[in-house]
């Protein structure tokens, strides 16, 4: 009786103590949700992405990082056709600078803004406070990674998606 009731306590605090899973911004945290139109006007949803890696990617046209990173995103989305997917949320206000941006670079994933800069819902969901920002979400849009370029980034994918390799092949 007594090893039942202490089984019964230790599993109470277990369940008590866990954490929920919750929308929020830190790595673990189910990412909020964002639902803006494309190029083409069309309103795509992080969301609908949900079953693929995505890089939830901050930008916009007139920063000078952030375009000087997208020649590695390019590489990354190339090397990882199937695998892994961007989603770019543009900080322009200006739909020609942005659209243009796209095309110099050949930008080939998904683009989305409402073109309203810091007044734009996303800008609180997202505590966003320049850019470039970005966060790596896994397939059920939980946070794997944030603010991570380069090198960094880079490896990070490779060591997922070798991980998810040896989980498919076992």
């Amino acid at each position: 009786m007594k090893k039942t009731i202490l089984i019964l306590a230790f599993l109470c605090c277990v369940v008590t103590s866990s954490k929920a899973q919750v929308v929020g911004l830190d790595v673990g945290d189910i990412a909020p949700e964002i639902d803006l139109p494309d190029t083409k006007g069309n309103n795509i949803a992080l969301s609908s992405l949900r079953g693929e890696l995505v890089l939830v990617d901050f930008w916009a046209s007139w920063c000078g990082p952030c375009i000087k990173e997208q020649p590695q995103l390019l590489k990354l989305n190339n090397t990882y056709p199937d695998k892994f997917t961007i989603y770019s949320v543009s900080m322009d206000t200006k739909k020609a600078l942005w659209l243009g941006a796209i095309a110099k670079q050949k930008l080939t994933w998904t683009h989305v803004s409402d073109l309203k800069y810091w007044q734009s819902p996303v800008v609180a969901d997202y505590m966003l406070q320049s850019v470039p920002l970005n966060f790596l979400i896994d397939k059920n849009g939980i946070i794997l990674a944030k603010n991570i370029h380069g090198k960094a980034l880079e490896d990070k994918l490779n060591s997922l998606l070798k991980l998810k390799e040896k989980v498919d092949i076992n």
